[in-house]
């Protein structure tokens, strides 16, 4: 067990969702919000970021058989601390069968969900923030529903560590 990766806690993400769009019958446009959107660090992680989203969209591809889609999220925060701007960016995939897939198709009865699977990576220029870009990320995410509020994607990310 020594030799396999470990998860070191760094990250909760949330995205505040924007009504989506169809740009064909299997891809979603899904833009964000410019304001209800974070990045913050976990207290224990030694790169602490306080990040407000100003910019981002989900494009969201429907598999050919329709069992799941596909994540490619492209974005920009600024941290609080800094003032630097960090582009993240991840990619994930989540079963439409469920509870998540109620939410993407918009159904009634659709609940918050548990948490699934992404893949999170940074660029920033802010020298204070450079090591971030070193690191390797997986997130786990999931929707957030609350009534009269926009759908919040939230994600726990964690560094992945020899």
């Amino acid at each position: 067990m020594a030799d396999f990766p470990k998860l070191i806690p760094a990250f909760t993400i949330q995205v505040a969702l924007d009504q989506t769009a169809p740009i064909s019958s299997t891809l979603t446009f899904a833009p964000f919000l410019s304001s209800g959107g974070s990045i913050v660090s976990d207290p224990s992680y030694p790169i602490q970021v306080d990040a407000a989203l100003e910019h981002g969209a989900d494009y969201i591809t429907l598999s050919r058989d329709g069992r799941y889609v596909k994540l490619d999220v492209q974005s920009l925060a600024r941290d609080a601390r800094t003032g630097g701007l960090l582009r993240f960016t991840y990619t994930g995939k989540v079963a439409m069968g469920g509870a998540a897939g109620k939410v993407l198709r918009g159904e009634a009865g659709a609940a918050t969900t548990g948490f699934g699977d992404a893949f999170v990576e940074f660029q920033t220029g802010s020298e204070e923030l450079k090591a971030i870009e070193e690191k390797v990320y997986v997130g786990s995410g999931r929707f957030v529903l609350e009534t009269g509020k926009p759908v919040i994607v939230e994600y726990k990310v964690s560094e992945v560590s020899a």
